[in-house]
C-alpha cells in the first residue's frame, strides 16, 4: 500500500474513532485499537494515528511496524524525541509516557504480538530494521491507573 493511501486511511480511521468516541474503529483485524497523539519532532504540532494495542496490567503495548517499510513510522520517531503523548481509548483521553521495550522484553513479547496479528511476522520479514515495540504507561494520575475496556 502506498504511503499516501496509508495516510488517508489513517486519517479516516482517526476521524471516525474520534467522532464516535470509538464506537466506530475500536476494533480492527480482531484487535483493539486506540488513538495515539504525539508531538511532531520538527513541527511541534500534534499528530494522531490509530494503532492496534495489547495490554499488560497497567501498561499498553504498541508496535511500530509501518507495514514492514524500511524506516520507522513517524509516530515512533516523534516518541523518540518526545516520549510524552496522549492516548484515546473509546471516549477517554489520558496522558501516557512511551518507553521502547528492551531487547529481552521484545523477544518475550514477539510471539504474543504475532499471535494477536500474524501480519506482524510478514512485516518483520520485509525489512532489515527490527520493528520496535513500545510500552505506553498512563501518567494522568487523576484519572486512575486503569485503562478503559473495549468490551
Amino acid at each position: 500500500m502506498r504511503d499516501h493511501t496509508v495516510r488517508r486511511m489513517s486519517a479516516l480511521h482517526t476521524f471516525l474513532y474520534r467522532t464516535t468516541n470509538g464506537r466506530v474503529g475500536r476494533r480492527l483485524v480482531n484487535n483493539d485499537m486506540l488513538l495515539l497523539s504525539t508531538v511532531g519532532r520538527s513541527t511541534g504540532r500534534e499528530h494522531t494515528v490509530p494503532l492496534l494495542y495489547l495490554r499488560e496490567h497497567n501498561r499498553l503495548v504498541v508496535i511500530a511496524s509501518y507495514g514492514g517499510r524500511p524506516t520507522h513510522p513517524e509516530w515512533y520517531r516523534n516518541l523518540e524525541a518526545h516520549p510524552k503523548a496522549t492516548a484515546q481509548m473509546l471516549g477517554e483521553h489520558f496522558a501516557v509516557e512511551a518507553t521502547p521495550m528492551t531487547q529481552i522484553e521484545r523477544s518475550e513479547w514477539w510471539p504474543t504480538i504475532v499471535d494477536a496479528y500474524s501480519d506482524y511476522a510478514v512485516y518483520q520479514s520485509r525489512t532489515d530494521r527490527q520493528i520496535p515495540v513500545v510500552w505506553l504507561e498512563r501518567t494522568s494520575a487523576a484519572l486512575g491507573d486503569e485503562f478503559p475496556t473495549n468490551g
